[in-house]
């Protein structure tokens, strides 16, 4: 477990990214993709519906033993709490209501993100445009891990605890790679998740509490589902920087699976994305793609040539527009 990654920099690139060309180039070849581009209001209501299912898990945790506290809360809190930040992630590309409306879509956004108990959903919409418009960007994406951590976390134990803490990481980056002032709807994100984590308490008691906080921060690390975060843009194979993956659990996580897809086309929701790919299949079959999450996190952890400087970087040419 003592291996030392080969890997000491990041791979620059000298190319945009691959995905408004290929864009441009599928939509002058299946202009019907453009009926894809449509709200999906079944968001919504499984949104509501996540929310209630993790109000009534908080009601059935308040008295159980610790051990079984944190046992539901990694084997379903954390499931729940991973899929409704993927539920989010479409929310934040105005999926829901549609980008007529956007901040009805910021509104649900924060009543989603009660099932989290961590406040996330506004600051995470800013940040993660940016992360569409200049994927790889240095000094704007951030998620590109810091060089720190590229640095450190490269052996397989090291690389191990860092997938473990990867919630921790994600709420860092942003300090140091592109520090933004506080607006007034993370305010209120903030505020409105407070409240909720204190009537939580007040209500239900510290157990549940422990519950609401612990399945967020298990669910975002060594955790199935988060093999995603490593799956969707870190270079197993060299000069590509996003890949798919096709398995069961995309039923879960809004068909976030459909990476390339979803570059390519930010505004069909995760609901559609298989279609795309059924009306444009020869630009994605070719890719490459995975099958399991599971093995991915295996195969991250174990390789030695993959580290957290496995990804693209490029220095952003002309002028830059953050969210």
């Amino acid at each position: 477990m003592g291996n030392t990654v080969a890997r000491e920099d990041f791979e620059w690139v000298y190319t945009d990214q691959p995905h408004a060309d290929r864009r441009k180039e599928i939509l002058s070849k299946h202009p019907e993709i453009k009926t894809l581009m449509k709200p999906d209001y079944n968001l919504i209501w499984i949104a509501t519906l996540m929310v209630l299912a993790q109000l009534v898990a908080l009601y059935l945790v308040k008295d159980l033993e610790w051990k079984w506290v944190i046992f539901w809360s990694y084997v379903f809190g954390s499931c729940l709490d991973h899929s409704m930040t993927l539920a989010i992630h479409e929310i934040a590309h105005n999926s829901a209501f549609g980008n007529c409306k956007p901040l009805w879509n910021r509104w649900l956004g924060m009543f989603a993100n009660l099932a989290l108990g961590i406040p996330y959903s506004v600051s995470f919409k800013r940040y993660h445009m940016d992360h569409h418009r200049y994927l790889g960007g240095e000094g704007v994406d951030v998620d590109i891990p810091l060089p720190i951590e590229g640095w450190f976390f490269c052996t397989r134990f090291r690389k191990l605890f860092w997938i473990i803490l990867q919630p921790l990481f994600y709420a860092i980056r942003p300090l140091f790679i592109n520090p933004k002032p506080i607006s007034r709807l993370e305010i209120m994100n903030l505020s409105i998740q407070f409240l909720f984590d204190v009537m939580v308490y007040y209500v239900f008691g510290v157990k549940s509490l422990v519950y609401l906080i612990t399945a967020a921060l298990l669910g975002l690390g060594l955790h199935p589902i988060s093999g995603h975060f490593i799956a969707e843009h870190y270079m197993f194979l060299k000069g590509y920087e996003t890949y798919s993956y096709y398995g069961p659990l995309n039923k879960l996580t809004f068909n976030v699976g459909y990476h390339n897809e979803h570059h390519d086309f930010p505004n069909v929701p995760g609901k559609n994305l298989p279609l795309l790919k059924k009306m444009a299949p020869e630009y994605y079959e070719h890719l490459p793609q995975y099958n399991s999450w599971v093995k991915v996190l295996y195969d991250f952890v174990m390789d030695d040539t993959i580290s957290p400087y496995s990804r693209m970087k490029r220095h952003l040419k002309g002028e830059v527009k953050l969210e």
